[in-house]
């Protein structure tokens, strides 16, 4: 069969701007298949032998020529679909069929639309068989070009089988993304069948994935089907739809115009509060009472033209009579009033503002809030919300919020889109003791968003680990571009609320409607190296317990337990989120039994029965610890008098520091039951450094897991 196969890697980009200069010159927004054979053999994509037929006989003579059988479809740039206009057909074995099926598919083409443009008939030699897949590309919304990789036919549209990529892949992103698919095992070969060339598919991805990045045009593009065998894979279908008019995106800033923004605003030598007030129960109040109580050690700056002095501060009437220089400015003051106040601020030189007023675009009121952002553009003024409860940096004892202050300093950035959300960090955070470099409020994201922030507190040295609650992301290619920077440092974890579909939009392709749910998001987060948490839990724990944890080195994953019942339902959560139990080799196995009593159970898990005393708990951590071969261990602790929760936790903390004292520094979670006293046990392990809950068999591991997909993605396993 002859087929187009590339004798050079190298793209081709002329030929496809002819063609797609000839149609926007034509106010197309779709090409034909001769016109999109001609994209394919530009980027090295294989496709069948073919040709335009204008006559019936054109047809008959091209068909005897590529060789019998062949298929027929219809070309017009009018017609996209072309099954559903009767347009195609297939398996045509003479030249006498292929007569006369120029004739009817002609005549169902003018039928289906009476106005469409007729090129002729495309003859197309048909491809020997093979798996039908999808490989595709469209424009989302927040990532732009994404390529996407389903099994074809019924598969795609009905079971939605598919993963995404940003674009352009990488030829080892493009392997991952061919095997990321639920029914991946089916290009192994299934009942008989021979396995498909994944190198072959990922070539695709790529070569499609450049193809979509050069042309910023091509809004949407499918190979459907591609016919994958054991030895390549071709593009029997191609469609492409084009938009000559995107919607422009949002503004991006350089990464040293970012950090000389945040370095500012997170760490300022000065804060004025425009809207300082001395009545109890005021948003001003508020905010000028918890930065001054909070011990920021700045100058404070209240801003009210009607007191001469707020909470023991001499008050401005304007921020232009403060002397020297402002870096931040916290606007407490009703929403009609903020941008003529950020005139002045902007003049002032500040470096942000932090707008904690609703009354924006929340509530409908873009128009306010663009002209609030015109403003600030036009001083290089960088804007934090609006319709945010502020914002908390622990290493400047920074409270500029009107919520409850928090000093417990740690490593964890925590930011949320939501105030709600954000009180249940502030709250979580008290509860657990969970120290943070900072709390922060995003709101409406007129300017600064998740971007900006992850940029600063990658760098951050006050900072090990960043946990997000997002609904959106503005730009999410902004994003994944400083993920990308951070994720090999710290671990980036994130809440993406709105998990359901949100509809796929109306498109012109089975790719563009595809990619209307959340799976974009999953993918490409996962592409970036983010740790997704699927709850509001998750969130916080990751936060607070991924600092904590050493890094592993490893896969091997050992189980040690008091309780039989604990050990299998750890076993199933280690396997639930993506770990390996380490199958124990006979000489570590006769080490583990040396300790345990008979009727336990060496193997893995490790079950040392519920009567043991302190000392097999000792003996058997120590032994996992110190065998290099184990890379984690998972404890289950089952409350007994004969070893008290108090008592386990001390046994622990002592063989863990003793083994980071001796350089061994590997995961160890534990998951507690018994009684009340296994709240305290727990809250004693996680102060040294050992990660445990009471009452969860599902929590410890669930850390565990999220530990280990960020040094996978970190590429320190």
């Amino acid at each position: 069969m002859a087929v187009y196969t590339p004798e050079r890697s190298d793209r081709d980009p002329g030929p496809v701007r002819e063609v797609l200069d000839r149609a926007r010159a034509e106010g197309r927004t779709a090409l034909t298949a001769p016109e999109g054979r001609v994209l394919a053999q530009a980027y090295g994509i294989p496709v069948p032998g073919e040709g335009l037929a204008r006559t019936a006989e054109e047809a008959a003579a091209l068909a005897v020529e590529l060789g019998l059988p062949v298929a027929a479809k219809i070309v017009s740039p009018d017609i996209l679909h072309k099954t559903d206009a009767g347009g195609v057909e297939v398996g045509l074995d003479s030249a006498e069929e292929v007569a006369a099926a120029f004739g009817r598919i002609t005549a169902n083409a003018r039928a289906h639309d009476p106005g469409a443009r007729i090129d002729g008939v495309q003859v197309q030699q048909m491809v020997p068989g093979g798996l039908e897949v999808l490989v595709g590309a469209t424009t989302d919304p927040t990532f732009g070009k994404v390529v996407v990789f389903g099994l074809g036919g019924v598969l795609v549209e009905v079971l939605k089988d598919v993963s995404f990529r940003l674009a352009p892949v990488t030829r080892r992103e493009a392997l991952a993304q061919v095997g990321d698919i639920r029914a991946a095992e089916v290009l192994d070969g299934v009942r008989g069948a021979e396995a498909v060339d994944r190198d072959a598919l990922a070539d695709l991805l790529v070569r499609l994935s450049e193809l979509v990045t050069d042309f910023p045009e091509i809004a949407e593009a499918d190979l459907n089907p591609v016919f994958a065998t054991a030895s390549g894979a071709i593009a029997a279908d191609l469609r492409f739809v084009l938009d000559f008019e995107p919607a422009p995106g949002p503004r991006r800033f350089g990464r040293e115009e970012i950090l000389a923004s945040m370095e500012r605003i997170f760490k300022p030598r000065s804060v004025a509060v425009i809207g300082a007030s001395n009545e109890a129960g005021k948003i001003g109040n508020s905010v000028i009472r918890n930065i001054v109580d909070g011990g920021y050690r700045g100058a404070i700056h209240p801003v009210n033209p009607k007191s001469a002095e707020v909470n023991g501060l001499t008050s401005y009437k304007s921020i232009t009579d403060v002397p020297g220089e402002v870096d931040v400015a916290v606007f407490a003051i009703p929403a009609r009033f903020v941008a003529g106040a950020l005139e002045e601020a902007g003049r002032k030189g500040v470096a942000g503002a932090i707008l904690i007023p609703s009354g924006f675009a929340e509530t409908g009121e873009q128009e306010l809030q663009d002209e609030v952002l015109e403003v600030a553009r036009r001083h290089g003024v960088r804007i934090l919300g609006p319709n945010i409860y502020g914002y908390y940096y622990t290493p400047q004892k920074l409270s500029a919020t009107f919520c409850t202050p928090y000093d417990v300093a740690g490593g964890t950035a925590l930011t949320s889109q939501s105030g709600g959300i954000g009180m249940a960090i502030l709250g979580y955070s008290r509860s657990t003791r969970t120290g943070v470099s900072a709390i922060v409020g995003v709101g409406n994201k007129a300017d600064i968003d998740e971007d900006d922030l992850l940029t600063f507190f990658g760098q951050d040295e006050n900072t090990n680990a960043v946990a997000m609650h997002l609904e959106d992301l503005k730009d999410g290619r902004a994003f994944v571009a400083a993920a990308r920077e951070v994720v090999p440092r710290k671990p980036v974890v994130v809440l993406k609320a709105g998990r359901t579909s949100a509809g796929a939009r109306a498109a012109g392709s089975h790719t563009g409607a595809l990619a209307g749910d959340d799976k974009v998001y999953d993918d490409i987060l996962r592409q970036a190296g983010v740790v997704r948490a699927p709850g509001l839990t998750e969130l916080l724990e990751y936060g607070r317990a991924l600092p904590v944890m050493p890094a592993p080195s490893g896969e091997n994953i050992v189980i040690i337990t008091g309780a039989g019942g604990s050990g299998v339902l750890l076993s199933d959560a280690v396997v639930d989120n993506g770990m390996s139990l380490y199958e124990i080799p006979p000489d570590l196995d006769e080490a583990f039994r040396a300790f345990i009593p008979p009727f336990g159970a060496a193997g893995n898990p490790v079950d040392i029965t519920g009567g043991e005393p302190p000392s097999t708990y000792e003996k058997t951590i120590r032994l996992g610890l110190e065998d290099p071969r184990v890379h984690a261990l998972v404890l289950g602790y089952w409350h007994t008098i004969v070893t008290p929760p108090l008592v386990f936790a001390d046994v622990v903390i002592d063989v863990v520091s003793k083994a980071r004292a001796a350089g061994i520094d590997k995961p160890v979670v534990a998951s507690l039951s018994g009684d009340t006293e296994v709240e305290a046990a727990s809250r004693r392990l996680f102060e040294h450094g050992i990660v445990a809950y009471p009452y969860t068999t599902e929590m410890p591991v669930k850390v565990l897991g999220a530990k280990y997909r960020w040094a996978r993605a970190a590429g320190l396993l």
